[in-house]
């Protein structure tokens, strides 16, 4: 059994389809098909039940699958040791945020100690981060709400209000709050469902008799404020994620109390470089800083 058959298996489980996964591989659709039948004749058990180039997992796919994914688990954590060890002011941070409003303060507080270290983020469903959290794809993940786990490291880093954004000429503009059963008849902008802000405020207003009617739904919530200028809808948004140059308004929720949990969390078993300690340590102070200006 080779390293490049469990690479090549591990790449079609996920796609359950030859033609896709050759492509990420940058393998022929022959090549691939040809190492995964060497793997299972090796084993002596078919792992995917095959329609057509579409394959299925079936159940000895889905048991070594399971292995599968622990041995190359630990293989990547040793190669990101060994890299750290010989190069700690290199490398690339990977982050996922479901939630980017305090970021930039974040990574600019960062660089100031890690100036060459680089970073990648991406903004992620809260399905979408526990699949990269379980499969060990990223430090360190921003959520709202957080996000349970057995492999899953959580920390709880700040209770955040969430708020009401209404254009200038709205007719709440002039109130300083508002209860949500007042908003009913609104039209809203928001992100999609999924990410952690939409579903607490839609179970929310479902809890008082309504369900929001969304004129837009996106995946960039720093576009929201942007919408509610132009009087496309009024939004729900964290009370972090305020601007102050943004020509709009902004209203406390009465008589339900709107609050998001922001988490930092990290896969167990993944090696924390050091340049990811110095980043869990300047979140930390961050909002710490911030949960001290508020309360």
């Amino acid at each position: 059994m080779e390293l490049l058959q469990l690479q090549y298996f591990l790449t079609v489980a996920r796609c359950e389809h030859v033609t896709e996964a050759a492509g990420k591989l940058h393998v022929t659709q022959s090549s691939l098909s040809k190492t995964i039948q060497r793997l299972e004749d090796d084993l002596g058990a078919p792992l995917f039940d095959r329609m057509g180039r579409k394959l299925r997992l079936n159940e000895f796919g889905r048991t070594f699958l399971r292995r599968t994914e622990k041995a190359l688990f630990e293989l990547e954590q040793g190669k990101r040791e060994i890299s750290d060890l010989a190069s700690p002011e290199q490398g690339t941070l990977e982050l996922a945020v479901t939630t980017a409003s305090t970021l930039p303060s974040i990574l600019r507080e960062f660089r100031k100690n890690k100036p060459h270290i680089k970073f990648h983020v991406q903004m992620a469903t809260l399905r979408d981060m526990s699949t990269l959290l379980h499969r060990g794809e990223v430090d360190f993940c921003l959520s709202s709400p957080p996000i349970e786990g057995d492999d899953i490291e959580c920390q709880i880093l700040f209770s955040d209000p969430i708020i009401v954004s209404v254009p200038a000429s709205h007719r709440f503009a002039e109130r300083s709050s508002v209860s949500l059963a007042e908003l009913k008849d609104e039209s809203f902008v928001g992100v999609k469902k999924g990410y952690g802000v939409r579903d607490l405020v839609d179970s929310k207003c479902q809890s008082v008799g309504f369900v929001p009617k969304y004129v837009y739904e996106g995946n960039e919530p720093a576009r929201l404020t942007a919408l509610v200028e132009a009087e496309i809808g009024i939004a729900f948004i964290p009370r972090t994620a305020r601007n102050p140059r943004d020509h709009i308004k902004y209203l406390q929720v009465e008589d339900h109390l709107l609050m998001r949990e922001i988490a930092l969390l990290s896969h167990k078993s993944r090696y924390i470089s050091k340049a990811a300690l110095e980043f869990r340590r300047v979140v930390i102070d961050y909002f710490s800083a911030m949960s001290q200006e508020i309360y």
